[in-house]
């Protein structure tokens, strides 16, 4: 039964949009109390003193906690860096400093939310201000102050790439561009803050109901940070709110357990909850890293690439959270999806005392892709060459040695998304000669028009040695044929629509119609380990463990076993870390390839610039559901917009001035482009479940410089840093 591909409805889509279906602010428990968390709002001090007398004294109010009631006070997906809560009277070092204004330090559970926002007003805190160490390039110099006292330095990490000779190779170069770019703070403003709820089930499992992106890692870090076994703690997702990365690190997850714990300690069994406003979910959790890039590539006289040196810097705010992981994607992007001989690269993530950052959609490659194609594109002026032919003449192949130097796995297919996509927006060719549609002047002399292109790649799955598996359990009920198929799995369906896709893929796998399959799905009790739902790896790797378990109850099945149950563990080619002197290593086992053309319109006297159509060609290898695939372009092209042209996200001297999202523009109807022409190519990955790669990163990466080059195109002026607003684009056109 041919199933892939097909447009199935999503299985959630009518009880989101009737309000049946439950996220985590919308359950309610019998008996239940409210936990406000009070956060420091300070950007950098020492608590010498916290008196919660007054809080806990008043009426209403069950329990504060503090620092010195966290078992394991320490946090963080690349090691316990951060304080559950920050304060004095924890056997962490250092953790009664603050760091950032969202830093926790207080919990108050109380019979309802008025009386614990009203108690958390009584704590005092006597704090003792440090200095602010905000600029990553300042924090990185001699004698700055170090934010974290036993790390040394405020080097979080550092990647370097040496390949060939890259100051004799630029001596040979026809044409060198030189450049700085700087890439925006932005904020994930998913749909529902964070929220959850709290409970001992009937097994004395603290269980906490959420919205995140890894449960079994929320669930590692709870029992860590209790000093629990395992087994003791539950986490379940029910519907997620959106994530886009915003959820991979730890916000209410440990701090809700340890309320129930307490509250248990004392013979109190009664559920936490708690819900964010919109401003304590803008401060509490991380944002996408601002990089500072400064970027020399050079050229020969046919446009070849011969070197390129890169050097950059980006902020990762007052904790670790996946800083390293995103710049090692950022290192390796950062050269673009060509072939360059000579490379040298040095990369550091900084600690400062802005708020923490880390993953969001693109994980580094937005970032890197923006110097990356600015500068492809800025080249190509130079050398009075097409932009698409220059790409043309550079772009990896099958084969093809990345900076790394290690060859790029097979099923490479950038050159066809480039030719794909250029061609839709109007680009011709003839005996490998391109040429560029003509905009400019309008009937509105104050009005004119441009296009540009942009591309790159991203990688599917975990990165750099990281240890990448999935996990998937089918049980076959039936007696001659199969009645139903129950899949059990934990991967978290985000909003991607993942959940769908692993019904579909499970009856594809078995044959079967898709109502015949059951999905238990996102609860740590029920599954094995999924991974995250992130680095575009879901639907590659959570393919591949669905159709290994299908296939072994199949097998089992066909024995005569009742129920036949198949269990299995997907575990992808290895892959390895940066070499420490030049950057050598194997960094994905898979890749996915995306090109971009953007028309904008720009009104001259104003500096306004509105989106005319956007072209997105994406090679997902399969599309397991077509119009899940074309949604997801969709979605992210307009998330990449907002990046890229409105979303202008202040912090100043580490507090945020954007605090609200009538201060903090996200994209409403009114500003989505005026057309969007989503591309599907399906070229098969050896290694994706029947062929798929993951997608729904891709469409971001090559926005912001495909409209930065439509700019370019329609006014004469780079742009090497945004958002686009109007205000930025009129101040540039007045200095250029």
């Amino acid at each position: 039964m041919e199933l892939l591909g097909k447009p199935l409805p999503r299985l959630d889509a009518i009880d989101k949009v009737t309000g049946k279906a439950l996220y985590p602010g919308d359950i309610q428990m019998d008996g239940q109390l409210f936990m406000k968390v009070m956060f420091a709002n300070r950007v950098h001090a020492v608590i010498k003193k916290l008196d919660i007398r007054e809080a806990e004294k008043y009426p209403g109010v069950v329990m504060v906690l503090t620092a010195k009631d966290v078992p394991f006070n320490g946090y963080g997906l690349s090691g316990p860096d951060q304080p559950v809560l920050c304060g004095p009277g924890s056997k962490k070092p250092y953790a009664e400093r603050v760091r950032f204004i969202g830093d926790q330090v207080a919990l108050v559970i109380a019979e309802n939310e008025a009386i614990a926002m009203k108690a958390a007003g009584l704590i005092k805190v006597e704090y003792e201000d440090l200095p602010i160490v905000d600029d990553p390039r300042e924090a990185i110099k001699e004698g700055a102050l170090i934010i974290h006292p036993d790390k040394g330095n405020n080097i979080i990490s550092h990647h370097q790439i040496r390949r060939g000779d890259v100051e004799a190779a630029f001596k040979q170069c026809h044409v060198v561009i030189e450049q700085e770019y700087h890439t925006p703070v932005q904020e994930h403003a998913f749909l529902q803050p964070e929220a959850g709820i709290a409970y001992l089930d009937k097994e004395e499992r603290i269980t906490v109901k959420i919205a995140g992106q890894w449960a079994h890692e929320d669930q590692e870090q709870i029992a860590q940070a209790l000093e629990m076994p395992l087994e003791k703690i539950r986490v379940i997702y029910p519907a997620i709110g959106g994530a886009f990365g915003g959820r991979e690190d730890m916000s209410l997850q440990i701090v809700l357990a340890l309320a129930v714990k307490c509250l248990a300690d004392k013979g109190i069994r009664r559920p936490v909850k708690t819900i964010w406003s919109r401003e304590e979910s803008m401060i509490g959790h991380h944002k996408r890293h601002p990089y500072f890039l400064k970027m020399k590539w050079g050229a020969d006289s046919n446009g070849k690439l011969l070197a390129a040196k890169i050097d950059m810097i980006a902020d990762g705010g007052a904790y670790t959270y996946t800083s390293g992981k995103v710049l090692g994607n950022a290192t390796l992007l950062c050269t673009g999806p060509y072939e360059i001989p000579n490379v040298s690269v040095n990369a550091d993530a900084v600690f400062t005392n802005n708020l923490p950052n880390g993953a969001f959609r693109g994980f580094g490659g937005p970032q890197a892709a923006f110097a990356a194609e600015s500068q492809m594109n800025r080249l190509a002026e130079a050398l009075k060459m097409d932009p698409v032919a220059l790409r043309m003449k550079n772009v990896i192949h099958e084969g093809s040695m990345l900076s790394v130097n290690s060859q790029i796995p097979k099923g490479v297919s950038m050159a066809e998304t480039i030719e794909t996509c250029a061609k839709a927006g109007g680009w011709s060719e003839k005996d490998g000669y391109w040429q560029k549609p003509v905009y400019g002047a309008t009937s509105k002399p104050h009005i004119r028009k441009g296009i540009g292109f942009a591309c790159s790649y991203k990688n599917i799955g975990f990165s750099f040695g990281a240890p990448e598996k999935c996990e998937a359990r089918v049980e076959l009920i039936g007696k001659s044929e199969i009645e139903e198929a129950i899949l059990y799995h934990a991967g978290a369906d985000v909003g991607q629509g993942a959940h769908a896709a692993f019904i579909q893929m499970a009856a594809h796998a078995l044959d079967i119609p898709v109502n015949k399959v059951k999905l238990v799905a996102s609860d740590t009790l029920t599954s094995g380990n999924s991974g995250s739902a992130s680095a575009s790896r879901m639907t590659f790797m959570a393919g591949n463990a669905i159709k290994g378990a299908c296939e072994l109850a199949l097998e089992k099945w066909k024995n005569e076993e009742r129920p036949a149950i198949g269990d299995y563990v997907y575990r992808p080619p290895a892959t390895t870390p940066f070499d420490k002197t030049d950057g050598h290593c194997m960094p994905n086992f898979a890749y996915g390839y995306v090109s971009e053309v953007a028309e904008v319109e720009v009104d001259m006297e104003t500096g306004q610039m509105t989106i005319q159509r956007l072209i997105c060609a994406d090679e997902v290898g399969k599309a397991i559901n077509r119009q899940q695939v074309e949604g997801q372009i969709e979605g992210c092209l307009v998330q990449a917009a907002g990046y890229a042209v409105l979303e202008n996200f202040i912090e100043k001297n580490g507090q945020v001035l954007t605090r609200h999202l009538s201060t903090y523009l996200i994209p409403t109807i009114l500003d989505i482009p005026d057309k969007i022409d989503s591309i599907i190519l399906e070229n098969k990955d050896p290694e994706g479940p029947w062929g798929a790669r993951g997608m729904s990163e891709m469409p971001y990466l090559p926005l912001a410089p495909a409209i930065t080059a439509a700019l370019h195109d329609a006014t004469g002026v780079w742009f090497n840093r945004f958002p686009l607003t109007a205000e930025n684009v009129y101040q540039r056109l007045l200095t250029d």
